[in-house]
């Protein structure tokens, strides 16, 4: 039997949810991490008919890639939208969703539609990036303060660079400012316009330093009001990202595609727009609905566009562009992954995974 942090682990190796999009609810939804658990369903969305499945198939943990809970929650009760967490809680079951941090994980969602699509010469259709931890601050320090100035900064956890401390720059300059009639200037009168000679310093500082670094600032810096930027910092665009876009080997049209499609995701009917005949040399794919990538799609020049479902009049675009779409419905984009999900798990703990036989899509061809 493992321990569910063990498993949490194992899981955050396969999708990491450092990659997941800011505005997801991804990890550990519900549970205890030093339970004990031995068996796990997987499925898409965590619905009452899963929630009995994995009651009767016993199931202590519930991998859901979709959150069932997405935004914040200020009650969980019996007999409200919260219903099933509530339940999973009182009999002591896990919830994790993997969601957006499995769509962009090597290997993942994405990469399994890349697969059934034979892609080649893969790449993400569009990078991700995001906000670090660290802030920029930037200063003006009097001459014969900036030691003093420097030093407080640096001993308060500003100036870090990987194994390198007291990192800052130095740049001179002239201050200009007027003070009031109430003002106590250290430097020149009030009432007076003053041009001084200062130094600009620029450092960095950790995000969980910057109240101490602020406080050493005014402390030790000698006017009244020191000023001073604080600018937080973005990081560079990583090598993984949303969606795939790639290259198809030999003459094969949409329609070879979307019959291959069909077999490799095991489902029966799929919604196209735009040409279906045509040759396709080179193109994308992105689980769920993914609208939001289309001009990503045009630009990159694809020739067919992979995901689960798109707007009206994003299709009209699509194929007014040149572009054929390809639409499973949401939930059958994603579905296939779990079995890799579940694989992957068993290869890297004992833990005995089950693949949700109650998860379905909510939409079916009536």
């Amino acid at each position: 039997m493992n321990k569910l942090s063990t498993i949490l682990k194992a899981l955050d190796a396969i999708a990491p949810l450092s990659l997941a999009e800011p505005w997801d609810n991804v990890g550990l939804i519900a549970g205890d991490p030093g339970a004990r658990v031995s068996r796990a369903i997987a499925c898409i969305d965590y619905t009452p008919a899963v929630a009995r499945e994995a009651r009767e198939q016993r199931c202590e943990l519930v991998l859901a890639y979709h959150p069932p809970l997405f935004d914040g929650v200020k009650k969980i009760t019996a007999d409200g939208p919260s219903s099933l967490v509530f339940d999973a809680i009182a009999r002591g079951v896990a919830i994790y969703s993997p969601h957006t941090a499995l769509d962009i994980a090597d290997g993942g969602t994405n990469d399994m539609l890349a697969d059934a699509l034979a892609l080649q010469d893969r790449r993400p259709l569009k990078l991700i990036s995001g906000a670090t931890q660290q802030y920029k601050l930037v200063t003006f320090v009097p001459e014969s303060a900036i030691e003093a100035v420097s030093t407080a900064l640096f001993d308060a956890g500003a100036g870090h660079i990987g194994k390198y401390s007291s990192c800052g720059f130095r740049s001179e300059g002239t201050a200009t400012f007027f003070g009031s009639a109430e003002t106590r200037p250290a430097v020149g009168q009030s009432q007076t316009l003053e041009k001084v000679p200062e130094i600009r310093v620029e450092t960095l500082v950790p995000i969980e330093q910057v109240a101490a670094v602020l406080a050493a600032l005014k402390h030790s810096h000698p006017y009244e009001e020191p000023a001073f930027d604080l600018l937080q910092l973005a990081a560079p665009p990583r090598s993984v990202g949303m969606g795939r876009i790639g290259t198809l080997p030999g003459d094969v049209t949409a329609d070879m595609l979307i019959n291959r499609l069909k077999r490799e995701l095991g489902i029966d009917h799929v919604l196209a727009a735009g040409d279906t005949s045509k040759l396709v040399r080179r193109a994308a794919v992105c689980a769920g609905s993914c609208g939001k990538l289309l001009d990503d799609v045009l630009a990159a020049k694809a020739d067919l566009y992979l995901t689960g479902e798109m707007r009206h009049h994003d299709a009209i675009k699509a194929a007014r562009c040149g572009l054929t779409v390809v639409c499973t419905l949401h939930s059958n984009s994603e579905r296939a992954v779990l079995k890799r999900l579940a694989q992957r798990l068993r290869d890297e703990t004992t833990l005995e995974v089950l693949l949700s036989q109650a998860d379905q899509d909510p939409f079916r061809v009536a």
